[in-house]
């Protein structure tokens, strides 16, 4: 999976399409995304003893595929690829050529 948690991301499908937000933890086995205010859903919670329940905002992750990489020097959505430098391996954006 070539996005991580920190990066700039954009959705691409969805009702959230458009929205971007830092991905803020990756589930790499699912091949999912959990995006900072993108793909937010409410919750109704029920009363538990002395803790109140009422209606609660929950973000949920998206598939990775939904999302774009925004590069930090561009400021655009790309596809990103992996080249080798100095024997790392880094990911370089398709198009502005630079490392990210």
């Amino acid at each position: 999976m070539r996005i991580k948690a920190g990066d700039q991301v954009a959705v691409l499908q969805g009702r959230d399409k458009g929205k971007r937000g830092a991905v803020e933890k990756v589930f790499a086995r699912r091949n999912l995304a959990l995006v900072a205010g993108v793909n937010i859903y409410k919750k109704h919670v029920k009363r538990k003893g002395r803790v109140a329940g009422g209606i609660i905002e929950v973000t949920k992750p998206l598939p990775a595929a939904r999302l774009a990489l925004v590069c930090p020097k561009c400021s655009l959505a790309t596809r990103v690829t992996a080249s080798v430098q100095d024997n790392q391996k880094v990911r370089v954006c398709k198009k502005c050529k630079q490392q990210i």
